[in-house]
Order: structure tokens, then sequence, then C-alpha cells
């Protein structure tokens, strides 16, 4: 699509900012990229989008940065989709060895990450929409096991018990078949409840039930919780808006340390890619989350999200989400048929 001039501008003016995380001015423009306009008149130009609300000026400066209408007026009509072969390709070798769930998404992340020098996350699923699909129990010890809780979402979570000498690794295994029996097919938002109304049933199994059945409801309510992975939260250091500003950066990392919080933000703006961070907090203007669904022909199996400033690079980072979410989910089909095949 041809642009006007102006939009010409403005796309200039953000990506050159996104690079330089300065204040663009007119006759830098002219200069900078060789424009074949006058300096006048980009500077009418600028001021134009400025009334528009798509561009800004800072303090006392007389460049112009982007404001979140820019941004989101250059992301829907003006970016380029690109994606680096090098990215393709790390892609590409994480789904040519056999992998979990876990190992393939965790990552992915952590090639984001890097990449694009900014945070990304995985979100679980909600817990009403996933269920206890196994318990395993792997002896370690004769006096110690590790039992392997998987849900119907593939997330897996691991608990080792050390037995007493009153507590046989017979009785344990015993419980844990009754509670596949049982349990099994519960919603995972449902099981510290269910949980409970089976303890007087462990007697039946286990004298001394007290130690398995507290442990195996924090288990329960560790899986049925808001489950949130973070990669590269170091990278916020290193961006111009946050690394000089210790109070800025607090905010960001109190954020990291609540992911309910940031979940909760997440699930109020379904269907929105693009989420200013203000939407949590006036004070977090200045940071943007990019999310995109796991979708596994109709099953969700949570979120990926990329965190980073308001300035970051949308070409970059939404083509690289799209290819990541599309690979992701078209190896999980695959994975998927196979398995019902077999």
């Amino acid at each position: 699509m041809e642009l006007n001039r102006k939009e010409k501008i403005l796309k200039l003016i953000i990506e050159d900012f996104v690079k330089n995380a300065k204040p663009v001015g007119s006759s830098y423009l002219v200069d900078t990229y060789k424009l074949p306009y006058a300096s006048a008149t980009v500077r009418n130009e600028m001021a134009e989008l400025e009334k528009d609300g798509l561009l800004e000026k800072p303090h006392t400066s007389g460049g112009r940065v982007p404001t979140t209408a820019g941004y989101k007026y250059y992301v829907e009509n003006l970016r380029n989709e690109k994606i680096d072969e090098k990215y393709k390709n790390e892609i590409q070798s994480i789904f040519s060895s056999s992998k979990s769930l876990e190992e393939v998404i965790s990552e992915t992340c952590n090639i984001l990450s890097s990449i694009t020098n900014l945070t990304s996350v995985v979100i679980g699923p909600n817990s009403d929409a996933e269920a206890l699909a196994n318990i395993q129990i792997v002896p370690l010890t004769e006096k110690s096991c590790s039992a392997i809780f998987v849900t119907d979402k593939g997330y897996v979570e691991n608990k080792t018990f050390i037995l007493n000498d009153n507590v046989s690794m017979k009785d344990v295994k015993n419980c844990m078949e009754m509670l596949n029996k049982r349990l099994v097919g519960t919603k995972v938002c449902d099981l510290v409840e269910k949980l409970e109304h089976l303890k007087p049933i462990f007697k039946d199994y286990i004298v001394n039930y007290d130690y398995l059945f507290s442990t195996l409801i924090k288990t329960f309510y560790d899986i049925a919780k808001e489950r949130s992975t973070f990669y590269g939260k170091e990278n916020m250091l290193t961006q111009p808006e946050f690394k000089d500003d210790v109070d800025e950066l607090k905010k960001i990392f109190d954020l990291f340390s609540n992911p309910d919080r940031l979940s909760d933000l997440i699930s109020k703006n379904e269907g929105k890619m693009i989420i200013n961070a203000s939407e949590i907090s006036d004070d977090l203007d200045n940071l943007t989350i990019i999310t995109k669904d796991i979708d596994i022909e109709g099953d969700s199996l949570g979120k990926i999200a990329i965190i980073g400033p308001k300035r970051m690079d949308y070409n970059v980072v939404l083509s690289m989400l799209e290819y990541t979410i599309n690979e992701l989910t078209k190896h999980l089909i695959v994975d998927k048929n196979k398995g019902g095949k077999e």
C-alpha cells in the first residue's frame, strides 16, 4: 500500500525512535533519511501528527516521540512483517528432536527473549479448563519417592516424599492408585475440595497419613494457582527507559513478582493482542504487553506474552511472536495426531 507523506514521516519517526530512543526532529529526519522535502514541510507534518494525537513533544525537546495512539496506528497500518532467518532456524531446531511440551515452550521463550532483548512469559491455562490426567509414583530410595502429577494440558508437577518408619512404599502406591481412580478427570480448580472429601478414606491405606495428605493438598494448590514462567527479566535492565530509573524498575519487577496480577490484566483484555500496562496501573504507562494464545484445535494451552517498553520494535516482536505460535501450533497438532493414531 502506498503511504502518503504524513504516514511516511510517522513511520520513519517511530522506527528511528525505536532504534535510538531519542526524540526525532525535522532537520535530523531530512538529513538522515535524505527526504525529498524541506525541513519546514516535515516540521508542519509533524505538527499535524501531534494534533492528531500520534506524536508528542517531550519536555523542552524540539523533537517528537510517538504516543500510544501513534504506535497503534503504526502496528495497524505501517509496519512491515519480517522474520529473521536465524530466528526461524533456531525455532525449527527446537522441533527437530523429541521434547516435552514444557521443554519446547521454555526453549522457544528463551530464544524470543534473547533475540528481542525483552522479557517473555508463559501463562498456563485456566484451572477450570484443565483436568488431572495421571499420578505416577517413582521410588527413589527405600524411604523416599517422587510423585508426578500430570494434567491434560501437559503440565507436570513433581513432589518428593520422605517416608517415616510407619509408612511403606506399598502403602503410598496403593494410596496413589486410589487417587488415580477417584481424581483423574477432575478439574484442577476442584482438586483440593475433592481431596478434602477423600480424607476419611486415607486411613484405610495409610495409618499415619497426615504428612502425605497435607503435601498432596499443597501440591494441588500449586497446580491450581496461576502458573507464569518468566524468561529474560534482566533484559529490562538494559532498556534506556528503565536502566537509570530505579523507581521504574521497581514497579516492573513488582509486577513480575506478582504473576496473578499480570494474568488478571491479560484475562480482562481477552482478544486484545497489544495491551498498555497502564491498564494495570497508571505508573506503568511506559510498559507494553503483547500476548497470543497457544490454541491447539480449540484446546487452550495458555498464552505466550512479550513484555517491554512502549518503545519496542513492533515489526520484529509481533512477527516473531506470530511465527512462533504458528510453528508451535503446527508442531503440537502433529504430535497430538500421532498420539491419537498410536
